[in-house]
């Protein structure tokens, strides 16, 4: 209770000064000039000859790191241990390339003997009338347009020329033999030279790690070297946990796969399972790639559609269960960026680099979130493409209420108290927001039209979370959901660092929620009031207009325990008190108790100071505060009695007497 009530600010600064200081705390994020980037992609593009084997050595140099550490940590020296990582992963990947080569030769030379079966499928949609004779009708057109096309179209000879017969014309090509060797050797050098060149780079860069990794501090981060140190591991985290992480799930995907489609009798089953493999890590649009090789060849091997279908169910059952079942399990396959970030990122890397860029895209993006994460001046690249939410919750939420959307607000708050319980809900983002509100209204950005908006949202997200509270209340009620025992339960608030302050109960007390000045006043009233039902009270809501007083008067407050006031300003305490001496005396059997609404803060009055200031029976400055000051049992303050200022007279000066009576 004590760390909540130093939460609030003192009341004689200015309104909402924490929110005003932490929001002008704010780092501003510096952005570089669209010069340099428009530089740095031009670079890339015109470049890829040397920055695409760069790259891709850099991202297998992540991936190898691990396992010459591991290598290293055994007692293998660092060389040996380099070269058999590097001659090991090339080895795979050279074995893969071969069975997949073999493969795809096999499956050429079948491909003549299901020309048959497409045939008869191709058919039997004819003759069924399948789509109302459409294939009929394009077939029908694209002949008449491969007619039209190989119709020579002559224009007839000028009157004043003569015809003349066209001249046979030969064309005798004579290559020399060197030439012709080169013509077939150098489409086949040109992969190998650049797969041998990333060999030796990836081999450099594992032995020199330590000082590439030194000279790249010197070069960019020596005045910061905990940032800069910081950002490199996580690089190297990520990176290589993602192409460890996507391996085993593509390797986990592609096992059931092959042998399904073996089972199945789908020809070369190897060659797709392998190619399923690979191309997983094609964000999105790899999995329907590979699946839609298999599924045209299940229809030319067999006359019907069954095995069609298995295939389909084949690939669509494994997709759920490697999307749904086995990336959730491997916690470590998340790269950190967001679903449309991966697409852009694709789009973008495929236009600069081909499909090498492609299969890149997602660890150089994750790359650049890195850099983004810990280098100020890039700070909008892990905003761009990042996973991790821009704004905070409460912000989040304010932004909803001030666009009008309660019902995104509502499940903005229903994602929450998955988590929390309503009251912390409502105390850290969603009187957090009305405070947001408060401060616009304040600095006098917020128009009338907007704060009954928001106070409108506001209220109906209240109404929406109706459910939630229902079944808070439920699940306090039940035994079989009892919370854990104090000691459990000091233990879990502790290591979590939450307040471990427990509700009371509310049951036959009676409550009334006010608002102090204004239409948000009433709606954080509106969420005190529903905590409180949540406790058993009976609870009543008042708005700000009854507090004036003429409404004070119409009020029932015979059947009323305590009233409650808030106010989000904190400029308010002369209204607070004079709400205080008018509510007592309209029952001077009543508990009244204020609330200043606060995010953050540190109050220089203690509790008894508040209370005796504005002399009512409690002051709150959050949601667990107002709960325990509305459901105690104390008994009310009585109502101090102003000392009437009495006139004092001042003692008149002595007459002087008339000049003439003085002679």
């Amino acid at each position: 209770m004590a760390a909540n009530r130093r939460n609030g600010m003192h009341p004689s600064e200015p309104g909402l000064v924490g929110v005003v200081s932490a929001a002008m705390a704010l780092p501003r994020m510096s952005l570089p000039t669209v010069a340099t980037v428009v530089a740095a992609v031009a670079a890339l593009y015109f470049g890829r000859e040397v920055f695409l084997p760069i790259a891709i050595a850099l991202l297998l140099t992540f991936a190898l790191a691990p396992l010459v550490s591991a290598l290293k940590r055994v007692g293998i020296p660092r060389l040996p241990a380099v070269i058999a990582s590097v001659l090991g992963a090339f080895t795979v990947l050279a074995l893969f390339s071969f069975i997949v080569a073999t493969q795809v030769s096999e499956l050429a030379q079948n491909i003549p003997l299901y020309q048959s079966n497409i045939l008869t499928k191709v058919r039997s949609l004819k003759e069924t009338g399948v789509g109302g004779g459409v294939i009929a009708r394009l077939s029908e057109a694209i002949e008449r347009v491969g007619q039209e096309l190989d119709r020579q179209e002559t224009s007839p000879p000028a009157a004043d020329q003569p015809r003349r017969d066209p001249v046979p014309v030969e064309i005798i090509a004579r290559e020399r033999p060197l030439q012709v060797l080169q013509n077939l050797i150098g489409p086949v050098i040109s992969p190998l030279a650049s797969a041998g060149l990333i060999v030796v780079v990836v081999i450099f860069m594992l032995l020199e790690r330590e000082d590439l990794r030194d000279r790249f501090i010197r070069l960019v981060g020596y005045g910061d070297l905990h940032r800069t140190t910081e950002a490199l591991q996580d690089a190297g985290k990520r990176v290589g946990r993602y192409l460890l992480m996507q391996l085993v799930v593509n390797i986990v995907y592609a096992i059931p796969v092959t042998a399904g489609l073996w089972i199945l009798g789908i020809p070369n089953a190897l060659l797709w399972g392998l190619l399923a493999l690979a191309l997983r890590f094609v964000p999105y649009i790899g999995p329907i790639i590979g699946a839609l090789l298999p599924l045209f060849l299940a229809l030319a091997v067999a006359p019907g559609w069954s095995l069609v279908l298995w295939t389909a169910g084949l690939f669509v059952v494994m997709e759920m269960i490697t999307g749904n079942v086995v990336e959730p399990w491997l916690y470590g396959s998340r790269t950190g960026l967001s679903p449309l970030a991966i697409i852009v990122a694709a789009i973008f890397w495929t236009w600069l680099w081909g499909p090498l860029g492609l299969v890149l895209s997602t660890p150089l993006t994750v790359c650049l979130v890195v850099l983004g994460r810990h280098v100020p001046q890039f700070e909008f690249l892990d905003v761009l493409f990042g996973n991790e939410p821009v704004l905070e919750p409460h912000a989040r939420l304010y932004q909803r209420l001030l666009a009008g959307d309660p019902e995104e607000a509502t499940d903005h708050a229903e994602e929450m108290l998955e988590e929390k319980y309503l009251f912390e809900f409502y105390d850290k983002v969603a009187i957090a927001a009305l405070l947001l509100g408060e401060q616009d209204r304040v600095r006098g950005v917020m128009g009338d039209e907007q704060r009954r908006r928001v106070a409108a949202s506001a209220q109906m997200l209240v109404a929406n979370l109706d459910d939630s509270a229902r079944e808070e209340a439920e699940e306090d009620d039940d035994p079989a959901t009892a919370e854990p025992a104090p000691a459990d339960k000091d233990k879990q608030a502790q290591a979590e660092g939450e307040d471990d302050t427990e509700l009371p109960d509310g049951t036959d007390m009676s409550v009334l929620c006010a608002g102090g000045r204004g239409e948000l006043d009433d709606a954080a009233a509106a969420m005190l009031a529903q905590v409180l039902e949540v406790q058993g009270a009976t609870v009543s809501k008042a708005s700000f207009a009854d507090m004036d007083p003429t409404g004070i008067r119409r009020l029932e407050l015979d059947a009323v325990d305590t009233v409650v006031v808030g106010f989000l300003n904190r400029d308010s305490v002369k209204h607070a008190r004079f709400l205080v001496r008018r509510l007592k005396r309209a029952r001077s059997a009543l508990r009244v108790g204020i609330v200043f609404w606060s995010k953050d803060g540190d109050d220089k009055k203690t509790e008894v100071e508040w209370t005796n200031d504005i002399n009512a029976d409690f002051v709150a400055f959050g949601m667990v505060e107002a709960v325990l000051g509305a459901l105690s049992s104390d008994p009310p303050v009585a109502l101090k009695v102003a000392a009437k200022r009495r006139m004092r007279r001042r003692p008149r000066p002595a007459r002087k007497a008339p000049l003439a009576a003085a002679k």
